[in-house]
């Protein structure tokens, strides 16, 4: 009979099978998940028989029946939306900034000169430099770069920085100049990002990054209460620090003037090219 329905008769003939020309119109009523399931023909084996399956791998039966999306696009959703303040990246930022008073506590402990809190400070001040070295790796990696993350990465980082040499020129362990040195370069290169951020970014370089490995040592060096030739290394680490902060910073400085003579320079044709 060719007026009845290939649905309407019994069994599970090839005939009563879905082809990619019976898919090519969607019944009234349908959804476009629905649809978008069965109307590929890709997306349907020559021997699958459509019906509730065809709604999607991960969808129930009761997705393909109301028309909702299947639950695969609902996952698919949420991961691309995934990158949310409370990513691992900014978790790890959020260690490093609650590590700050702990480890200056600790640093201060026992009027600041017993090794055993000494030690205890510097395991606070070395986990707020190994995560230093993977949130930003993380968030650029995985997609999980926040607003949050701008902000708050760098002021962890001059934080824990800040604090373990003051705390150390405070106890005498450190000359002053030093730290003033260390500090005021780190937050004049902060400043010149800003200035110059309308005709770009300064890129961190290489020696920026051995700059910090270089101070995250010397540093933890001084936190730990060390004597004798061990002493003597960590004053040539922390002088090998400075000259790291005061060549890079006065690299900063140069890529700083000439990005601001390229991007005048830049605005400055621009400006001829609309005029003429």
């Amino acid at each position: 009979m060719t007026g009845v329905p290939a649905s309407a008769a019994g069994g599970s003939s090839p005939a009563k099978q879905a082809n990619p020309a019976s898919l090519e119109k969607a019944p009234k009523g349908a959804s476009v998940a629905d649809v978008s399931a069965v109307g590929a023909p890709d997306a349907v084996e020559p021997t699958a028989a459509a019906g509730p399956g065809a709604a999607g791998p991960d969808a129930g039966p009761a997705d393909a029946a109301d028309g909702r999306a299947p639950r695969g696009g609902k996952l698919a959703a949420a991961a691309v939306n995934q990158a949310s303040v409370w990513n691992i990246a900014n978790l790890l930022t959020m260690l490093r900034l609650i590590l700050v008073p702990g480890f200056v506590a600790l640093m201060l402990a026992d009027g600041g000169y017993d090794p055993a809190w000494r030690s205890l400070a510097w395991a606070a001040f070395a986990i707020a430099m190994i995560t230093d070295l993977f949130d930003g790796h993380l968030a650029r990696t995985y997609n999980l770069v926040t607003d949050f993350g701008k902000i708050a990465d760098p002021i962890a980082d001059k934080a824990i920085m800040g604090a373990a040499l003051i705390c150390l020129s405070g106890l005498g362990d450190l000359p002053w100049w030093v730290t003033i040195v260390i500090l005021g370069r780190e937050l004049g290169i902060t400043l010149l990002r800003f200035i110059v951020i309308r005709y770009g970014v300064i890129p961190a370089s290489r020696g920026g990054k051995l700059k910090t490995l270089t101070q995250g040592v010397a540093v933890g060096m001084y936190v730990l209460a060390l004597t004798g030739w061990l002493a003597t290394l960590r004053w040539w680490v922390m002088a090998a620090a400075v000259v790291l902060t005061v060549v890079t910073g006065l690299d900063y400085v140069r890529q700083a003037i000439v990005l601001r003579r390229q991007g005048i320079a830049a605005r400055e044709a621009a400006s001829e090219e609309t005029e003429a």
